[in-house]
């Protein structure tokens, strides 16, 4: 229950302390996993004293046991091993510390440790962080590379020998830090969120030698794992060998082989670069010549026609064919011209010989009295009566002889 205190009424140190140890005690016995860190078996003592240490948190616990409790997993057990420990915990109030009392200490097996790697590794699954969607490209040519490795190490030179036999210009951010045991974790996260923090570095690369698997272990560390799931700039898990595949492997943005292979994956190859370069030049040039010469196979081919040899012969050849119209045209022309001469000449003749003009030139008069009227009957005329006659060549006056009567000419 709640204790009630104040600053009038404080508990003693030791009475804090007491009632922390009855609160420990009522816990009982747990199972409790760690790392060893520190081993000590004093000779001729009966008590074997351990440090447990959870590698996630940086977290560490004391442990005791008795040397009959520890001697019958001595040999398989020494300083950074994983363990499973059935004990119960104590407080020792005049120190005020917190202690495992051990009564059964189990060594963690290599099947344990993978079949706890692949619940985790479904789980995180799950969660998407593996997904090939998130995965990054990594820039063509990175101003500085960030890396993560151990100090005056194998993967660090390979790296940087590399790095820099590809491209001598380019530039390194390193972060050394313990690539196994129980401070990996901790230093491998705080280096990657360094490193992603920093505008400059385009790339990270978290590079470590070949182990065995528990020597791997920290680099499938769920801690881990987030840390490079929430960074922004790509990661490049550069872990073991070929076999080796680590849970950073999965998450990071791209999976490198060996730290060599990282090398040669993040920058590029200035010898080959510039190789690329030539033969893309050389194929542009080719490209652009093949054109020109086929653009002037196609010249050479429209000066050929005869159109363009003499490109008078066209406008020669319309004139030809307008002259020839022209001519026919006028023979056309000319032809119903004559036609129509002729029809006209035949409708003259026979209007002229139908006219009284024709009648006249026989011998043949036309009388027409005073008011112009034509004489057509001895009736029209009277005795005296002046007429006008019109003969071929003119007219005169004519006069009716007095007493003479006309006389009708019989039908």
């Amino acid at each position: 229950m709640a204790l009630n205190t104040s600053a009038e009424s404080p508990l003693p140190v030791g009475e804090v302390s007491r009632l922390i140890g009855g609160w420990i005690d009522r816990l009982g016995a747990v199972w409790v996993e760690g790392q060893i860190t520190q081993l000590s078996r004093r000779p001729g003592a009966g008590v074997v004293f351990l440090t447990l240490r959870d590698p996630s948190y940086d977290i560490s616990v004391g442990v005791t046991c008795f040397r009959q409790v520890f001697d019958a997993v001595a040999d398989v057990v020494a300083e950074g091993a994983r363990v499973v420990v059935h004990a119960k915990p104590e407080w020792y109030a005049p120190r005020g510390q917190l202690s495992l009392r051990a009564v059964e200490i189990r060594p963690v097996g290599i099947g344990e440790l993978l079949a706890k790697l692949e619940h985790l590794k479904r789980s995180l699954g799950a969660q998407g962080l593996f997904a090939p969607e998130r995965k990054r490209a990594l820039p063509f040519l990175p101003h500085r590379v960030g890396l993560v490795c151990g100090r005056a190490s194998a993967a660090e030179r390979d790296v940087l020998e590399n790095a820099r036999r590809r491209w001598p210009h380019v530039r390194f951010e390193v972060r050394n830090v313990a690539v196994q045991g129980v401070h990996a974790v901790p230093q491998v996260v705080q280096a990657v969120k360094e490193l992603d923090a920093l505008d400059e570095v385009d790339v990270i690369i978290v590079a470590r030698g070949g182990g065995s698997v528990e020597d791997l272990l920290p680099f499938s560390d769920e801690q881990l794992v987030r840390a490079v799931a929430a960074c922004t700039t790509p990661v490049v898990s550069a872990i073991g060998h070929e076999p080796d595949s680590p849970l950073l492997d999965l998450v990071a943005d791209l999976r490198a082989s060996t730290p060599t292979d990282a090398a040669k994956k993040v920058v590029p190859d200035v010898g080959e670069e510039l190789d690329r370069v030539r033969q893309l030049r050389d194929r542009a040039l080719r490209t652009v010549r093949g054109l020109l010469d086929r653009e002037e196979r196609g010249l050479a081919h429209a000066l050929a026609r005869p159109c363009m040899e003499r490109p008078q012969r066209m406008v020669d050849e319309r004139e030809a064919e307008v002259d020839a119209l022209v001519a026919r045209s006028r023979r056309v022309l000319g032809h119903l011209l004559d036609r129509a001469d002729s029809e006209l000449a035949h409708t003259r003749a026979r209007v002229v010989s139908l006219s009284p003009a024709a009648t006249l030139e026989r011998g043949y008069a036309v009388l027409q009295r005073a008011d112009g009227a034509v004489v057509r009957s001895p009736d029209d005329v009277e005795s005296g009566d002046t007429l006008r006659a019109r003969v071929a060549e003119g007219e005169f006056p004519v006069r009716v002889a007095e007493g003479e009567v006309p006389v009708r000419v019989a039908e």
